[in-house]
């Protein structure tokens, strides 16, 4: 290795490249396995959560963040009369919420395989529990 890079490697805080060597003839050098990857544990604080339930939610934003209104409708059947309160408001940039987007996609998938497809159309679950 070059004198050079090993400075240049300890400047920068990584590692030299290796010269690479060259297996003798009809030897099959042995696989290098990769390091396995180490999952470090994320810390979360939620000594100060709040739970709040909402069977409403409205979306809106601007180009750099969403809005995410979170709320509860006491008449979820046909139009409410009365208007729905707002309890709880989210604003994320659009990588958190991609981010939300998978997360809460593989969690509604996983339900699915286990307890069937969810029907989000009120009226048609209501018309399936009818005809039972």
């Amino acid at each position: 290795m070059a004198k050079e890079e090993q400075q240049a490697a300890e400047q920068t805080g990584t590692e030299a490249p290796q010269a690479a060597s060259q297996p003798e003839a009809g030897v099959t050098p042995p696989q290098q396995a990769a390091p396995p990857q180490q999952q470090q544990q994320l810390q979360v604080d939620d000594s100060v959560l709040t739970a709040s339930y909402a069977n409403f939610c409205r979306v809106t934003g601007s180009p750099e963040e969403l809005i995410i209104d979170f709320g509860l409708n006491p008449q979820p059947v046909g139009m409410p009369t009365n208007p729905i309160k707002v309890t709880q408001r989210i604003i994320v940039n659009f990588f958190t919420a991609k981010r939300l987007l998978h997360a809460l996609g593989m969690s509604v998938q996983r339900h699915e395989a286990v307890f069937g497809v969810l029907e989000t159309d009120i009226n048609k679950r209501l018309r399936s529990h009818q005809q039972k």
